[in-house]
């Protein structure tokens, strides 16, 4: 009996495991775009777009993942901005105007979404580590720019 719940619970981990591990590597190509992961690519993105998406009632840590982003780039992007080689954008998913951009973004609630763009082609993914850097911007901005500054291929 005992051997037989032991290779019950050890299935049950082993999916779990599994599941866990394949889909953390999954590609989603939805809504014409592909979702990968910064490692991944190894190119100099020509644009990259810095989404924060969020609803109209916000929490004070939705806040400030826009305030930081928006702030990082500034800070450290000014040629880039003005060159359209990036873009900072503070998007709210509840106003008609921005149901377009929230579907191709796949943005369903609050959310940092970086687009690497190459020869065209969207490289979307979902930054989920900010929401535990907003408490030490710092910390957050160094991050951010790291991340940025590998798609831009500095």
């Amino acid at each position: 009996m005992n051997k037989k719940v032991l290779t019950f619970i050890l299935l049950i981990l082993s999916i779990f495991i599994f599941t866990g591990c394949s889909s953390s590597n999954n590609k989603s190509k939805s809504s014409g775009t592909n979702e990968v992961k910064a490692s991944e690519t190894k190119l100099k993105a020509d644009k990259v777009q810095v989404f924060t998406f969020h609803a109209t009632k916000r929490c004070a840590t939705c806040i400030a993942i826009g305030k930081l982003s928006g702030e990082t780039v500034e800070e450290y992007y000014q040629p880039e901005l003005r060159d359209g080689k990036i873009e900072v954008r503070e998007i709210n998913i509840d106003l008609p105007e921005n149901k377009e951009l929230a579907e191709k973004f796949q943005a369903s609630g609050s959310s940092l979404k970086i687009n690497a763009i190459y020869d065209g082609q969207d490289y979307i993914t979902e930054d989920t580590a900010v929401w535990r850097l907003t408490s030490n911007p710092d910390q957050y901005k160094s991050y951010l720019k790291n991340k940025i500054d590998n798609l831009l291929g500095k």
